[in-house]
């Protein structure tokens, strides 16, 4: 038997014994790293499949499911304890070190599977960790009361909890990236197993063996880490299928452009933003049917929007003495300011004296903030998980309504009326409920298909009867024609989308997955 008889113990008050030391220290590493496993296939199903309270929930909850399955199964390794954690070790360190990566590559090269993988691995790497702390337990019973096991135990899991929990999202992923912050977890989880060589080599039978074990996992892990950069740029260029020009990950998003045959594309998380051969369809239907309704607006803010596609627009109006930018990320409107080809798509609008730029989140600056503005223009991404969907609620809508003065008027992007039909009068119904009266419209993006909008305001909406100069997309005589709806995207009932349900979202989920096959 490995463990040995209480006698043989310490006595309590003796001195931490550098085993028992190092091997509480291996617990802090242990917990940090299945955290980040945890997190990064939460993260990524979020990313990929939408919803992120969902998918979130049920990551969550299969992982614990599995570590408790981990846990019952530790009961079976009765000797040999320090060699069996070593070993579990090394597999932790290899198979969640390449998580994030594998399900990166089984998106981009077999998309079928990727559900499958995905929960296949968040099962094998909960079993695993399930069964690092029972066996970390068993071996410091030798030298530690079992009082004072369980609470040193406890207390360096959850510390290792806590610092990869800030870490993650605020430094982990904004500076290296979801592959290279597994690869770099992998590595720390295979120096325990090296550490753990150390500690027990006089214990271990085939000590060469596992030697030789450890360095070829070190080896793999630190190979891949150094080409990390080419395995993201495998997956996402089979994902994207056009040359990738710039990728980074924000604490918010995945953000990619790319440059192909429509030109350069924005995308985020995935999801395609805007492709320069059309946007300026998108983004005149979104600006003009406001602006120039109004008249002369002078005060103007752009919600969301952070490439600055909106803004050039909107600084076509001599009228427009100031905009007021609100994006929460700001690596978009840095990109987009400073990189000097997506700078040039927007005619390097962020740059004009007349724009402030606020990177914050548009929900808290409008409770926060107190200025009133002729134009609001909310240009979010569509509400595929319910950070996003709280911008679509009644609750935003009376903030954004507390905002807009008397004459002014809002614009709301509202996803596809044909594809997402009860999601577009979902908002319509939303906006209607705080008492501001809704106009829906509707334009042809090729990139996107029949593509919706809805202006909220207190006054009834009337057509322009001036245009700017230059623009490529409308014109007044076909004006008219935006806002007439053909029986198949004609209004249907829809509840208020609200705080407390988020139903757009469910709503969402439910008819692009339809056409996604998600």
């Amino acid at each position: 038997m490995n463990e040995a008889p209480m006698s043989a113990r310490p006595a309590a008050g003796s001195g931490p014994q550098p085993v028992e030391v190092a091997l509480l220290a291996s617990v802090f590493v242990v917990a940090a790293c299945g955290l980040v496993y945890e997190l990064s296939a939460a993260a990524l199903s979020s990313y990929l499949l939408g919803d992120s309270v969902l998918q979130f929930s049920t990551i969550i909850g299969t992982y614990l499911f599995a570590m408790g399955v981990g846990s019952w199964l530790s009961r079976y390794f009765e000797r040999q304890l320090p060699a069996h954690f070593l070993r579990i070790e090394l597999m932790v360190a290899l198979v969640g070190g390449a998580l994030p990566a594998l399900l990166f590559i089984a998106n981009a090269y077999v998309p079928g599977a990727f559900r499958l993988l995905l929960y296949g691995l968040v099962l094998v790497v909960g079993t695993l960790v399930g069964l690092e702390i029972p066996l970390v337990m068993r071996i410091l019973r030798r030298n530690v009361m079992l009082k004072e096991l369980v609470s040193q135990v406890l207390t360096f899991d959850y510390l290792g909890a806590l610092a990869v929990s800030v870490a993650f999202p605020l430094v982990l992923v904004p500076q290296l990236g979801m592959i290279r912050t597994g690869l770099l977890f992998g590595l720390m989880n295979a120096a325990v197993a090296l550490w753990a060589l150390w500690l027990f080599r006089h214990e271990l039978r085939r000590v060469g063996a596992h030697a030789l074990a450890c360095v070829l996992a070190l080896a793999a892990l630190a190979g891949a880490f150094v080409f990390s950069e080419h395995i993201t740029t495998l997956a996402e260029d089979k994902f994207y299928q056009d040359r990738i020009v710039f990728s980074a990950s924000s604490p918010y998003q995945r953000i990619v452009v790319t440059r192909g045959a429509a030109g350069h594309r924005l995308f985020l998380n995935g999801n395609l933003q805007f492709a320069e051969r059309d946007e300026y369809r998108y983004h005149e239907a979104l600006v003009h049917p406001v602006m120039a309704a109004h008249g002369a607006p002078k005060k103007v803010a752009v919600l969301g929007g952070g490439d600055g596609m909106a803004v050039r627009e909107i600084l076509k109006y001599p009228s427009v003495e100031s905009i007021t930018l609100v994006e929460l990320d700001p690596h978009m409107t840095r990109l987009f300011s400073e990189h000097e080809t997506l700078a040039a798509l927007n005619g390097g609008a962020l740059k004009s004296p007349k724009v402030r730029i606020v990177n914050t989140d548009a929900f808290q600056w409008l409770q926060q903030n107190s200025e009133m503005f002729d134009v609001i223009v909310v240009d979010f991404p569509d509400p595929t998980n319910f950070a996003i969907g709280k911008l679509y609620t009644n609750s935003f809508y009376a903030l954004l309504d507390k905002r807009l003065s008397a004459s002014g008027y809002a614009v709301i992007q509202t996803t596809s009326p044909l594809v997402a039909r009860k999601s577009f009068w979902t908002v319509a119904a939303t906006v209607e409920s705080v008492g501001l009266l809704a106009t829906p419209y509707h334009a042809h993006v090729p990139s996107f298909g029949e593509w919706g909008y809805i202006i909220a305001s207190r006054r009834p909406y009337r057509l322009p009867d001036a245009m700017p100069e230059g623009l490529r997309f409308l014109a007044l005589p076909a004006f008219p024609q935006l806002f007439e709806f053909p029986r198949d995207m004609a209004r249907v009932p829809a509840e208020v989308n609200r705080l407390s349900n988020q139903t757009l979202v469910t709503t969402y989920e439910r008819e692009w997955g339809k056409v996604t096959g998600h």
